[in-house]
């Protein structure tokens, strides 16, 4: 049996073409991947607004990078990014 399942590289490569398309506000294809579909959306529900949208997207980007080159098969998404941002400064904050 075949196994067409990218791996981790091409995934992060998708992911980060994914994100420049993103953050330059010119996405010019039309086919997603399931997990691209899931992450569009749940950008789209942390409704980023704002001069800071740009540097969240790049911040998560970089996340994702770090995750996905310390083994991580898939990137995570926005919402457990901001997530574990918030739950990082509660935790500074309360140390």
């Amino acid at each position: 049996m075949i196994d067409f399942a990218p791996d981790a590289d091409a995934i992060l490569a998708q992911f980060n073409r994914l994100m420049q398309e993103l953050l330059t506000g010119a996405i010019r294809r039309n086919t997603f991947r399931a997990w691209e579909i899931e992450l569009l959306i749940d950008i789209e529900k942390c409704d980023l607004r704002g001069p800071g949208r740009r540097e969240m997207l790049r911040r998560y980007q970089k996340a994702v990078q770090k995750h996905m080159e310390r083994g991580g098969a898939h990137p995570f998404k926005l919402s457990e990014y901001i997530s574990s941002q918030r739950a990082r400064r509660e935790r500074l904050a309360a140390s």
